[in-house]
């Protein structure tokens, strides 16, 4: 009796039709946030990790790869988990555990780059939408909708997933090429423009709706 199914992208969409879903009633619409304020892309420095500190989220290939790169110095991460003993070893102070929604923006606005190594799938991340909003390019694996959200070399940098060693050349090149990071990052901040704001999820919602209700033959109620 369901007229449609919303998938966050073609990832998953192509899942839930291999899992018997049936493909004329599924479509795609995106998670979205909310950008009060243009980003600024000067004086950014370092990369960022925002989430949970458990294994599937690519926490021991992301510390492994910072040490090979040299660059434990030189990141933040955000969150909480399992794994927190592990990345407070490792970054000391540039571990500053769990933040607020205004604090993960404050340090979003401050990072050159940020990085997502999941080594399961993703549906779609809010916090990529975030980073795009603030104009911050996205180095994550190349696994699932994670492939489909960040374009290589236009909004981000993809590694093959679970590799540590591939993630720390990505890492190593992003911290030597600061204008290529800056220009992925307006590219970024383009994408969510196009794509990823309040008004075009409302859009693309209603369109949804008002699809359901004409093959259905339906009226909307009069609204005052």
């Amino acid at each position: 009796k369901v007229d449609r199914y919303i998938a966050l992208n073609e990832f998953c969409r192509a899942k839930f039709v291999s899992g018997g879903v049936p493909a004329d009633r599924i479509v795609i619409k995106p998670n979205f946030v909310h950008s009060e304020s243009q980003p600024v892309w000067n004086n950014r420095r370092g990369g960022l990790y925002l989430g949970r500190l458990t294994e599937e989220k690519g926490i021991p290939q992301l510390l492994a790869a910072l040490r090979v790169a040299g660059l434990a110095a030189d990141f933040t991460v955000a969150g909480g988990g399992a794994l927190e003993g592990d990345v407070s070893a490792l970054l000391g102070a540039g571990y500053v555990g769990f933040k607020s929604a205004d604090e993960v923006a404050g340090l979003l606005a401050r990072a050159a780059y940020m990085v997502v190594p999941s080594v399961w799938y993703e549906g779609f991340p809010r916090t990529i939408v975030e980073a795009y909003a603030a104009g911050v390019p996205v180095i994550a694996s190349r696994l699932g909708s994670l492939a489909e959200v960040v374009k290589d070399k236009e909004t981000g940098l993809l590694f093959d997933p679970g590799d540590a060693g591939d993630l720390a050349a990505k890492l190593q090149w992003a911290q030597s090429h600061p204008e290529a990071m800056q220009k992925m990052g307006m590219a970024a901040r383009s994408t969510y423009e196009k794509h990823y704001t309040p008004d075009c999820n409302y859009e693309q919602l209603t369109q949804i709706y008002a699809e359901v209700i004409r093959e259905r033959g339906l009226t909307l109620p009069c609204q005052g």
